[in-house]
């Protein structure tokens, strides 16, 4: 299992930054990267001239199959897209092509890739890219762990490929409070899925002139139905100006990833309706299946979200022939489609089918989530739910999934967190629940005298790190005061190395709350804001290395700046920016990285004395339908006093005047301890000033002993900073001599490479000329030999007829039977010549033959006489060893055997000798009886001479010799 884990590996493509983009303020970039099918991508940053991306994107993969990838030239494709956050289209700017075959294990320094294809043709726009193999060291860890093992992807990918997507339901289980889609041994993960909708605008567009609304105060409400659930929102009356609490609805599923996004892909989208009623004003629909993407993994580390403002349309437009309107313009309703993991979950899941009523009050507390990206021209506004499950003095933030959008000169998407954590005084509570109101309602009071302020931090980046590795960065804080002790964490985590600057993601939170400005500026000179930095390991125990202390406090002191608010009211707002030093946990004297923030205070103005009820909507929907626990609507005297002349009026008027009278004795009273004070510090002052003199003579001679050390070590320093000063001028000129010799060879290189290149395409010509002369000559001799093939077939026709016409003639005739003759004289002569070589070889051969018979002649002999001498000594040694009776019998016999041996000798030599006689005889008898047949008219004195020539050869040969016959 470990070999196998140790030959996974990772393709890990590092998106870093960019650079001569063009600016442009409303589109943002975001770049995605394709391989074998699964397709990546990176968060949108600014459309800046160099916009940074800093994001890593990896695919996993063996190495048979990365082989298998490079044989075939798999492509990885870059393509950089321009986003428009508010319609959601993207335009294609260009792509980028990298060769798998050039990616090694090592790691490798990053490269400007130009775009291809690039839109701005103006700019030479590049993306510095780098593309390195690591381990899977996921894979190895996991290799150790025996865990259960989930269902293969093949047998799920198999099940989805014979799935129908419409087949795909979800099943309710109320014992267990969850809806399952997908089938049960497959599905092992559990989601919650809320829908929240956090605001409505232009409603009244969406009321045609020729409807009847109902004579008494109608009531407006937002229908949806999610996963076979109705639910809807609590009533409103005010179209122009809509007021309802944002509330979320969610349900718990249980499921895959895989079949959860094919059943999003077949449920297409979620409707929702503006009902006054059981009549539909308006729908809009929203697309679920972009919510999850195949192969999408990012739900894994955090939830995936739709939202944003969505257009409401008339049921029947074409009747009503409402006009094409911008976004601001149009009716919009603000929805936030959420879907993440249970285990990511902040809080205990409380599903649809739970009971109504909690076991204590709920709190109305702060859960804001950290992101910064600039994606609209509104801003999120957040109002999370709290479920204080232990006890009364404990919180527990939710996560917040309740979004609504607030106009604002701003184009950040911020996701803010209501509260109201001021009270009268700090001991008492922050709101009671209200007899008339249900159980599972709370509400808060919020006094008069308490401004409605925003606050928002904004912790931008982490530069200059000092400690000696790189970590996996995660920033925390929690300030009690906007109302959450819940800490508040950056994520995902990011990398830092030294000497490198990062920017946070999602690191934007706001506040939203109400309190006095004195106890507001009180407790930002008080109690300054910790930030702790966090380095999140994958297998250890999180590391906390340092801490940095903002001091809220700098805001207030800065200039204020005057804006107008969302219903036309002033307020006030102010920023600070600054970067500090992040000091280590163990010793806070070390500063260990620097962290650069802005916060920004806005003050709305008073705020009236109202009541806010927390409504959770996942609280009290059941199963199959959604209760609603509607405001009491109070109803207004029908006859309303002067303001000045009501008892109210009076008595405040009143409580302003003795708090005038109240605050002049006071200020009598801090008059009196002032001037007490001053005096008794003015005597303090001289008996310590006589203290400090002492001390300062003291110091003083200290210093000059400290001076006359600092001016030896000055001359030291100026020493060793002229040797440094040599050394660096003999290290300028070396290098300035290596730069020179290093341009030199460069020079005589590019010398030489061009010289090759032009004596290679001379070359080139040279052989480019001749193959066009032979091609020319070829050519041309192709011609002769076609008029020479015509001029030879027309002369042979000629010859042909001529032949003809010459067969016919008796000279003819006479001259071919010459010619007959003639060839039948020189067959006949060649033939005599033949035979006369023939004669002559034959002559040779018998020769030859005579010789070798002489020789196997003489052999015989000698193998005879050797033979013979060997029997007799065989003799000799038997006669010797037999007795004397024996021997003379012995004697007998061998003598007896040696005469038959000598006879037979003597009969096979004259049987030889014969036998060569008459060969002899029968060749000279052949040889005279052709010669003489062929040579009838020769003279009888050349036959004489030829017979004793052949005598005397025959008698050279040593075979015959004169007394023989022939």
């Amino acid at each position: 299992m470990v070999s196998r884990a140790a030959d996974r590996l990772l393709i890990v493509v590092s998106i870093l930054e960019g650079r001569y983009f063009p600016k442009r303020a409303k589109r943002m970039l975001i770049v995605e990267a394709k391989f074998d099918g699964e397709q990546l991508a990176t968060d949108p940053v600014e459309h800046t001239d160099q916009p940074e991306f800093a994001t890593e994107l990896a695919w996993e993969l063996d190495r048979k199959a990365l082989h298998q990838h490079r044989l075939q030239r798999t492509p990885i494709k870059l393509q950089c897209f321009a986003l428009d956050p508010v319609t959601s289209t993207k335009e294609n700017i260009g792509y980028i092509v990298l060769d798998l075959r050039a990616v090694q294990e090592k790691k490798q320094t990053p490269k400007w890739y130009p775009l291809l294809s690039n839109k701005y043709t103006k700019f030479k726009s590049e993306l510095q890219v780098g593309v390195v193999l690591e381990t899977d060291t996921k894979a190895v860890v996991d290799g150790f762990k025996a865990k259960e093992a989930p269902p293969r992807e093949g047998k799920v990918s198999t099940l989805l490929s014979g799935l129908d997507p419409k087949s795909i339901v979800a099943v309710l289980n109320e014992e267990e409070g969850y809806h399952q889609i997908g089938p049960a041994e497959y599905c092992r993960d559990y989601f919650v899925l809320s829908v929240t909708i956090a605001f409505a605008t232009q409603l009244e567009q969406l009321v045609p002139s020729t409807m009847k609304l109902p004579e008494r105060q109608p009531e407006f409400f937002f229908y949806y139905s999610l996963l076979g659930n109705d639910v809807t929102n609590e009533p409103f009356t005010d179209l122009i100006n809509p007021n309802f609490e944002p509330e979320r609805a969610s349900v718990r599923i249980r499921s895959t990833t895989d079949v959860l996004q094919v059943y999003l892909c077949a449920q297409s989208k979620l409707q929702i309706h503006l009902c006054c009623g059981d009549q539909s004003l308006g729908s809009t629909e929203i697309p679920l299946s972009g919510l999850l993407k195949k192969g999408n993994a990012e739900i894994d580390q955090c939830p995936v979200a739709i939202e944003g403002a969505f257009i409401l349309v008339p049921p029947n437009r074409a009747k009503q022939k409402l006009p094409q309107l911008p976004l601001d313009m149009a009716p919009t309703v603000g929805v936030s489609v959420v879907l993440q993991k249970e285990s990511l979950c902040a809080q205990p899941f409380i599903p649809l089918n739970a009971a109504t009523e909690p076991e204590h009050p709920q709190k109305k507390v702060l859960s804001p989530t950290r992101r910064k990206t600039e994606v609209l021209e509104q801003r999120y506004q957040i109002v999370p739910s709290h479920t204080d499950q232990s006890s009364p003095t404990e919180d527990e933030a939710t996560e917040s999934e309740m979004e609504g959008l607030k106009s604002d000169k701003g184009t950040k998407l911020n996701k803010k967190a209501e509260n109201a954590p001021a009270a009268v005084s700090q001991s008492s509570p922050v709101g009671a629940s209200s007899s008339s109101e249900p159980a599972s309602a709370q509400k808060i009071v919020i006094p008069a005298a308490s401004h409605h302020f925003c606050f928002s931090i904004d912790l931008q980046s982490i530069r200059g790190l000092e400690v000696g590795f790189p970590i996996n960065c995660i920033l925390r804080y929690s300030y009690p005061f906007f109302g959450s002790a819940a800490p508040i964490m950056t994520n995902p985590p990011v990398e830092i190395r030294k000497n490198t600057e990062v920017f946070l993601p999602q690191s934007y939170c706001a506040f939203d709350f109400a309190t006095t400005p004195h106890q507001l500026q009180d407790t930002f000179f008080r109690l300054p804001l910790l930030v702790e930095l966090w380095h999140k390991d994958k297998i250890a125990k999180d590391l906390l290395l340092g801490i940095a202390r903002l001091q809220l406090s700098n805001v207030l002191g800065l200039e204020k700046t005057r804006f107008l608010g969302a219903n036309g009211e002033q307020c006030w707002r102010q920023t600070y920016n600054e970067t500090i030093s992040v000091t280590a946990a163990q010793r806070s004297s070390n500063r260990i990285a620097e962290l650069s923030y802005a916060i920004t205070l806005e003050d709305y103005g008073l705020v009236k004395v109202h009541e806010v009820l927390v409504s959770d909507s996942s609280q009290c929907v059941g199963a199959g339908q959604q209760q609603h626990i509607p405001h009491p609507q109070p109803h207004a005297p029908e006859i309303q006093p002067e303001p000045r002349e009501t008892l109210e009026y009076k008595a405040a008027l009143e409580l302003e005047m003795w708090k005038e009278i109240q605050e002049d004795i006071f200020e009598n009273q801090l008059k009196k301890k002032e001037m007490a004070h001053m005096q008794a510090l003015a005597e303090e002052w001289k008996k310590r000033d006589k203290e400090r003199e002492a001390l300062v003579k003291k110091k003083v001679a200290e210093y000059a002993v400290l001076e006359e050390q600092l001016q030896k070590t000055l001359r030291d320093l100026d020493k060793r900073e002229r040797q440094l000063f040599s050394a660096e001028s003999e290290l300028q000129r070396v290098k300035k001599e290596l730069q020179a010799e290093y341009e030199r060879n460069m020079q005589e290189l590019q010398d030489s490479v061009r010289r090759a290149k032009e004596e290679c395409a001379h070359q080139v010509e040279l052989e480019r000329s001749k193959i066009r002369q032979l091609e020319e000559d070829k050519l041309r001799l192709q011609q002769q030999l076609y008029e020479a093939e015509n001029k030879y077939k027309i002369l042979e026709k000629e010859f042909q007829q001529y032949k003809e016409q010459q067969s016919w003639k008796p000279e003819i005739r006479l001259q071919s039977e010459i010619n007959l003759l003639t060839l039948e004289k020189v067959e006949l002569e060649r033939k005599l010549e033949s035979a006369t070589k023939s004669k002559l070889h034959y002559k040779q051969q018998w020769a030859r033959a005579l010789k070798e018979l002489a020789r196997l002649k003489q052999r015989e002999q000698e193998n005879a006489m050797a033979r013979l001498k060997k029997q007799q000594q065989e003799l000799e040694h038997m006669r010797l060893r037999y007795l004397a009776a024996e021997e003379k019998e012995l004697g007998k016999t061998d003598r007896q055997e040696l005469e038959d041996i000598r006879n037979e000798l003597n009969r096979l030599k004259q049987q030889e000798e014969r036998k060569q006689l008459q060969d002899a005889r029968e060749n000279s008898a052949g040889r005279v009886d052709s010669l003489h047949s062929r040579k009838l008219n020769e003279n009888m004195d050349d036959y004489l001479s030829r017979l004793i020539e052949e005598r005397d050869t025959l008698l050279r040969t040593g075979v015959y010799n004169h007394e023989d016959h022939i």
